[in-house]
């Protein structure tokens, strides 16, 4: 049986950030949506898949990035 290594690292793993990019779920969401909207008359299902991506992909980028307000002193 052949030997193996075990990681000896010493760094903690650390919690990864999230993600920007919209999650399967939240795209299939949305696409379901698009689809209600047109009150569930035939589309095509792929064109509603990119247009919801295309969509939340706009709404992330759009968001700021919260920057943590500087501390005001009273004098």
């Amino acid at each position: 049986m052949p030997s193996t290594k075990k990681s000896t690292s010493t760094q903690p793993k650390q919690p990864r950030a999230k993600k920007s990019a919209p999650t399967r779920e939240e795209i299939a969401l949305r696409a379901y949506q698009i689809y209600l909207e047109r009150n569930g008359a035939p589309g095509n299902p792929f064109e509603d898949w990119t247009r919801a991506e295309r969509e939340l992909l706009a709404n992330t980028a759009a968001k700021p990035r919260r920057k943590p307000s500087p501390k005001t002193q009273a004098a």
